[in-house]
């Protein structure tokens, strides 16, 4: 079995985020696990419009051209780790938006969370582990939270994320938890097919 391919979703696509710090930091960390593949998915590249369709792509196909090319992109993965900035408690409406967009493709898959921002983005991200669980997928506990002093001194230049050593353990944690259960489910939705193409016969 192929190794499990993990997408790091970059949660935010205004001009001067922040995501893409922590996005490359926590993609760098994945990337030397033997056990993973990893791609950075940006939803900047994904322009979707305020979700507008008859229904959740559970139940109804898409007609938007960006969302399904968007749900294609999810369906590519095993296991998701999602940067979450935090907006009054919240995580950003485009990430929430981009989740709605997507439905079975997330099903049975493992989701992580670098979170930063007031508190460290642990509102925002208890909000999108409710989301996760919605949808079928396995948060894991282990989560990066990124408090408010130690992202002024690395938006500011004062220090890099690489030198904060608490974070970079609750990093290793983060990706060792994902990668684990992305293998486990990985093998278990495999087991699936052949058992619903066995019961097909």
């Amino acid at each position: 079995m192929s190794k499990p391919k993990i997408a790091i979703v970059v949660g935010s696509t205004r001009a001067a985020r922040f995501a893409d710090v922590p996005a490359e930091w926590i993609a760098k960390i994945a990337r030397s696990h033997a056990d993973i593949d990893v791609e950075v998915v940006d939803l900047r590249d994904f322009p979707l419009p305020f979700f507008d369709e008859v229904a959740s792509s559970a139940w109804a196909p898409s007609q938007n051209e960006v969302a399904q090319r968007w749900q294609k992109k999810v369906a590519e993965f095993d296991g998701f780790i999602f940067t979450a900035a935090e907006y009054n408690h919240g995580p950003t409406g485009v990430l929430k938006n981009a989740i709605d967009y997507a439905a079975n493709e997330w099903n049975k898959k493992p989701a992580g969370f670098v979170g930063y921002g007031s508190v460290g983005g642990s509102r925002a991200v208890e909000q999108l582990r409710l989301y996760a669980v919605e949808l079928q997928m396995a948060p894991v506990k282990s989560a990066v939270h990124i408090a408010w002093g130690d992202f002024l001194a690395v938006r500011q230049g004062e220090k890099k994320l690489e030198e904060i050593e608490h974070l970079n353990q609750a990093a290793t944690a983060l990706v060792n938890d994902v990668a684990w259960w992305a293998k486990v489910l990985k093998a278990a939705r495999k087991a699936d097919a052949i058992a619903d193409e066995a019961r097909a016969a």
